[in-house]
């Protein structure tokens, strides 16, 4: 039995779906601990190519695919991605845990408002209601994938919800009115179409331990848009770091085998806050046109910078990362330097830490080490010793620094564009 996560350790978009799907062959279940609909998972097999944002990536390889109690989901857009798997030949096989969070639609109301409220000063949200959902969560008003089979539950609940969301669109100048008869029936009409996936998946999950089973747990965004350890407040709602996965789940941390770190070969984040390392030259764009570098969830361009190793060392130490997993070196084939940040000059000082203050973030200015670039990598390339001399000495650096072990080398979007280490 092994019991592996994924994780990113940068801003998301890492490649943790191609990451994920590769590791699935080895594994009986696949399980997304935290997030929802906001992010988005991209696979590519063959010529088909699959862009998740709820199921988990496991699927396309067959794997049972497991949405805990962590996630908030909104169910049209589930049952939309599996419809949407099935019409392209693939049946997926899911569980929804019973005690999910559901968004529901004065959720995403009230995500677009607080976000217009903020005005210069916003979060840069997706705008699907992940925020507002969480918040109803821990403020004990939320709505639970249990909730959506039971009618007189769910009436009950929403005539304590509704008129106080109703009061709230008031303060922000929302026109919309609650239709309780149409959400009811709504939602009801979910619960019909996914209750046969809905069970207590914590008790699944560990039956499946004790059976020497092999499971995945698959992180959405990365660390640093956890909401304690990321870019606060320019983060998501939930915890990203592996801390998460075991609330998120009901597994007991001590079942954990490995915790593998998801990084670009350089670094992107969509969105407001801080980057560090962010680029506007020409680099800059190379990266992103080559890198394809537009948000899977949203399409908006990612900005992009330099690798940050005061991230990725931030991000190992969070969860106890065992090992690395580097993605897209293929896209910086071409460039005649690549760099990477090694330490961040604060107020005169260097540090070799992320601060959490998001002001001092914002006047870090990083500290490079250059090396030399290379032509191009070929995408046959099975081994490490394949790649140009300068790449490996980029790995080297890297692995050194971090002091942890790489494990898997991506070349190339592609399932089989991938190095074992």
């Amino acid at each position: 039995m092994t019991v592996n996560l994924v994780i990113g350790t940068q801003w998301g978009d890492e490649g943790k779906g191609k990451v994920v799907d590769y590791y699935s062959k080895d594994a009986n279940y696949v399980v997304r601990y935290q997030g929802g609909n906001n992010a988005g998972h991209t696979i590519k097999v063959g010529k088909e190519v699959y862009k998740l944002h709820i199921v988990p990536s496991g699927v396309i390889q067959g794997k049972i695919g497991v949405i805990g109690n962590g996630v908030v989901i909104d169910p049209e857009v589930l049952i939309n991605e599996i419809e949407n798997l099935k019409s392209r030949g693939i049946i997926p096989k899911i569980m929804i845990s019973d005690r999910a969070n559901i968004i529901m639609p004065y959720h995403k109301i009230l995500d677009g408002a607080e976000e217009q409220n903020l005005g210069n000063k916003k979060i840069g949200t997706t705008k699907r209601g992940i925020g507002p959902c969480y918040s109803d969560k821990i403020a004990r008003k939320g709505i639970r994938a249990i909730d959506l089979t039971n009618k007189k539950t769910l009436s009950k609940k929403l005539d304590e919800i509704l008129p106080v969301k109703q009061k709230l669109f008031k303060v922000y100048k929302i026109e919309n009115k609650l239709d309780k008869k149409e959400i009811l029936d709504t939602y009801i009409g979910f619960g019909t179409s996914l209750k046969d996936f809905i069970v207590p998946t914590h008790i699944e999950l560990n039956k499946a331990i004790g059976l020497g089973k092999n499971i995945l747990f698959e992180g959405a965004q990365g660390t640093m848009l956890d909401v304690d350890f990321g870019t606060y407040p320019y983060t998501t709602s939930s915890h990203t770091i592996a801390g998460g996965s075991v609330i998120g789940t009901g597994i007991g941390p001590n079942h954990i085998n490995d915790i593998i770190g998801i990084m670009k070969a350089y670094t992107t984040r969509v969105g407001e806050g801080p980057l560090p390392t962010e680029l506007f030259d020409k680099n800059g764009k190379h990266l992103q046109q080559k890198g394809h570098e537009f948000g899977t969830t949203t399409s908006r361009p990612r900005r992009c910078g330099w690798l940050d190793l005061v991230v990725v060392r931030h991000s190992c130490l969070l969860s106890g990362i065992t090992k690395i997993a580097i993605t897209k070196l293929d896209v910086l084939d071409g460039l005649e330097t690549v760099k990477i940040c090694i330490k961040y000059k604060l107020n005169g000082k260097e540090i070799d830490y992320f601060p959490a203050n998001i002001e001092d973030v914002k006047n870090c200015k990083p500290v490079f080490k250059d090396f030399n670039g290379w032509k191009k990598i070929e995408r046959s390339s099975s081994k490490v010793s394949d790649l140009p001399k300068e790449a490996r000495k980029y790995l080297e650096f890297i692995e050194k620094e971090l002091k942890i072990p790489f494990a898997l080398v991506s070349i190339g979007p592609g399932r089989k564009e991938t190095i074992e280490v």
